[in-house]
């Protein structure tokens, strides 16, 4: 070890005691990052609810690292439901406690994420006892950026309607005071995104969940969606225009690394306004097209599924294990194509 670094300078080196990564904004960011995932990635795990939950936890904690802003959940058609169970109990409907991890995994998956995504303290508020979350205490932090302590300032919050007044709306938003959103009048228990102009301030402006991407620039968590099928991934897509750019993963693909060099050698291509990746299953991509009646009626299915997607890639071409679960691949499709993001 070099003596003259191992004297004066030991107060120069860095804080570790404690997070660091903070996300700093740099410019608006009108483009988003989409996800889709078929549900039987819960179906065909474990039946355990501690190892599900863990399992949702870890698909969060992607989604939240590579600043995904839309996950999809459609059904790939490879968890049905036993045909002993009688349809009343496979869905108890969203008014239900009951669990749902065993029975409509779809519906459990897309509370757990949506959990995961709100911020701490309003969940008590937005999510009465269910028993989905009866584990909810193995589940990792996201720690996102609207994940904010009350002592740190950002101009976005995420708040809680709690009572309306004459002069409007008060909503908490994890600071010390309630902030007044005036002039208007917001349903008691109401998610609401906050503008404001001063950390010690009283009122607030409330805007749209996407300003503080569109036109903060911040990364401000995702946003859930099921879908009934794999088709309904596009024919539902919420973006004005749909998805310009979509990568279908398998692996009968094409290199990942070669098709995102094309990508970014296209000058078009790379100016993409909505991306979204899409992974199958354990019967791959090729069995929700097969399971996906519209698709059928279009001529799709397990032969040419890659036709509905502009590139369709390997993640790994000789992968040493047999299979890659769609966990792992979530985590290995969004490294591998994040230069698509990072330079656009």
């Amino acid at each position: 070890m070099n003596g003259e670094h191992n004297g004066n300078n030991y107060h120069n080196d860095p804080d570790t005691s404690r997070p660091s990564a903070l996300y700093k904004p740099t410019k608006p960011r009108p483009h988003t990052l989409s996800v889709a995932i078929p549900i039987s990635i819960i179906h065909n795990s474990k039946r355990k609810l501690e190892l599900r939950t863990a399992l949702a936890s870890t698909i969060a904690r992607a989604l939240s690292v590579f600043s995904v802003d839309e996950i999809v959940l459609f059904d790939d058609g490879d968890c049905e439901p036993s045909n002993n169970t009688p349809s009343s109990q496979r869905y108890p409907g969203p008014e239900s406690t009951k669990l749902t991890a065993f029975t409509h995994p779809g519906h459990f998956l897309a509370m757990i994420l949506s959990y995961l995504e709100t911020p701490p303290f309003m969940r008590g508020r937005l999510f009465p006892m269910h028993e989905n979350l009866a584990k909810a205490g193995i589940m990792a932090s996201l720690d996102l950026p609207s994940h904010l302590r009350a002592t740190e300032w950002c101009e976005y919050r995420e708040g809680i309607s709690v009572r309306t007044a004459r002069e409007g709306t008060y909503v908490d938003c994890g600071l010390v005071s309630q902030r007044l959103v005036r002039g208007v009048e917001i349903p008691t228990g109401t998610r609401v995104t906050l503008r404001l102009d001063d950390q010690n301030g009283g009122e607030a402006e409330a805007v749209g969940p996407m300003v503080p991407r569109e036109e903060g620039g911040y990364y401000w968590g995702y946003t859930v969606r099921e879908a009934a099928s794999l088709s309904a991934v596009f024919t539902e897509c919420v973006w004005e225009g749909g998805y310009d750019l979509s990568v279908g993963t398998s692996e009968r693909g094409e290199e990942v690394g070669r098709v995102v060099e094309g990508i970014l050698g296209d000058e078009e291509r790379r100016e993409w306004k909505h991306l979204v990746l899409v992974f199958g299953g354990v019967k791959g991509l090729e069995e929700a097209a097969r399971n996906d009646e519209e698709l059928v009626r279009m001529g799709i299915g397990k032969g040419n599924v890659r036709e509905l997607f502009d590139y369709w890639v390997n993640l790994l071409p000789g992968q040493g294990s047999r299979t890659i679960r769609t966990e792992e691949a979530l985590w290995m499709g969004l490294m591998a194509t994040r230069r698509l993001v990072d330079e656009r």
